[in-house]
Parts: structure tokens; sequence; C-alpha cells
């Protein structure tokens, strides 16, 4: 069965802190996982040495074994180094809205493509 390196959300409300786990694909967020790798603790400052705790040597042992790892996971493995930059783009996200638009242009939205003028029918 494929296995996945993802995140299992604990805490309480408002106070999440995530497991770094290894769990079979088609198991729930929270429900049984395989191993535990390391933790998370969004809240915590950045340069907090507590914030990312993970084993290393297990993710590479797993990611060995073929555990693919969610995009939260990937991009925490980028910053750290263990795997290489992806490129991610969506560029239809960054277009600005319709109400940016019209404060950037001065009001009005952009203009519409006019149709072409059907010629006279006699």
């Amino acid at each position: 069965m494929a296995t996945v390196i993802r995140m299992n959300r604990v805490g309480t409300k408002q106070q999440a802190h995530y497991r770094i786990v290894v769990a079979h694909k088609r198991n729930p967020r929270g429900g049984r996982y395989l191993e535990l790798l390391g933790h998370y603790h969004p809240q915590l400052p950045s340069d907090h040495k507590d914030r990312l705790v993970l084993d290393f040597d297990k993710v590479k042992a797993w990611m060995a074994k073929g555990a693919l790892p969610s995009d939260r996971i990937s991009k925490i493995l980028e910053a750290k180094g263990m795997l290489p930059k992806k490129t991610r783009s969506n560029p239809e996200k960054a277009k600005p809205k319709k109400k940016a638009q019209e404060r950037a242009g001065g009001g009005a939205p952009a203009p519409a493509a006019a149709p072409a003028a059907a010629p006279a029918q006699s």
C-alpha cells in the first residue's frame, strides 16, 4: 500500500500543532500512522528551536522505501535542503481580481475587446 509523509493535527481549537508522521495514504488525517518522525508548532517564532523537530534520517529512510511527502512537508524539506526546489506557478491566481484592477486603473475596469461590427445587410 502507498505510504505518505504528512502532518497529523493535534492540539486544541486555535492552538494547533502537528505531528509529522508516515501513514498509509488511505488512512484518515487523524488516524493510525506507521511511525512518528517529528513535530511542528506553527505558532512559535520562526527562529525558535522547537518550531520544527524532525528526524531527517528517518525521513530519508522512508523516502528510500517509497513514501511520498505531502505538499507542505515537501516545502519544509525543500527549505531544509533535503529536496530540490520545485518551481511553483499559478499565474491565474497571481492576477489581480476585478476590484483591484478597478482601483489600479483609475476607477473603470479594463475595457473588453469590442466585437467587430457586422456588415450592413441590404
